[in-house]
């Protein structure tokens, strides 16, 4: 039996990768029902956003308690939109940011449209090296030597137009100019060596959402919960039971 202080966790992972890679947070979380949504085989941007709108819509509907999304990255960034939707009691978000695609003078906080569409038509040619590279660049080079990046958790078994969908769908969906009107308590959690949603993303939702807190990972890079799980379990239970 959960806790009455906690609730329910929907779970959204991060571009590529499997749901697995939260299965240690979540056994140190048992005060919490979890849920995860699935993205692996969606054909479109337009179904992983139905797929993410029909799970929190059944999770509100069930009247389940309090209902709170973790998101890390592309999924931090679907939360964001279910939450300007009145669609969550409170948000954990790993590595997010509002607004992944940014014009050149905002590129210390995102990347190029140029960059994500020529991953698209890489993905197409060969896959395995854009996955390669991404994978590269998620972990700084103290991770890397400590074999995080081999973490089995993170293997990925996205089809191809479930890559090229994700991609989409961080080119398009934009939080930015909604954050003002997002209410709920928001916990950040963030490393400060990220090179995918850089730092400032994270410092940026800070000052514009009204309720937000960041937890800041020195020296991480874009899995800042690898690795620390017990002591990122007991930061979002205290924060949340704060609330």
């Amino acid at each position: 039996m959960r806790s009455q202080l906690g609730g329910t966790i929907l779970w959204m992972t991060g571009w590529s990768m499997s749901n697995k890679v939260f299965d240690r947070l979540r056994g140190l979380l048992p005060d919490f029902h979890h849920i995860s949504v699935d993205y692996s085989a969606a054909a479109s941007s337009e179904e992983i956003l139905h797929l993410t709108e029909t799970a929190a819509k059944g999770l509100l509907s069930s009247g389940s308690g309090p209902f709170l999304i973790g998101g890390w990255s592309l999924g931090g960034l679907l939360a964001l939109k279910l939450a300007d939707q009145k669609m969550a009691d409170g948000l954990v978000l790993f590595s997010a940011t509002a607004r992944f695609t940014r014009p050149k003078e905002q590129q210390n906080r995102g990347w190029a449209d140029a960059y994500v569409r020529q991953m698209i038509t890489g993905l197409q040619r060969d896959r395995q090296a854009i996955e390669s590279k991404f994978s590269q660049m998620m972990f700084t080079d103290l991770e890397t030597a400590s074999d995080l990046r081999n973490h089995r958790s993170l293997i990925g078994n996205w089809t191809t137009p479930a890559l090229i969908a994700g991609l989409e769908t961080l080119r398009h969906v934009e939080c930015l100019s909604r954050l003002p009107t997002i209410h709920c308590p928001v916990l950040l959690i963030h490393g400060t060596e990220d090179q995918i949603c850089p730092y400032e993303a994270a410092e940026e939702l800070l000052m514009q959402l009204p309720q937000a807190k960041l937890l800041t990972i020195p020296d991480s890079g874009h899995a800042p919960f690898l690795g620390r799980e017990a002591p990122m379990a007991e930061s979002i239970r205290s924060w949340w039971h704060d609330q």
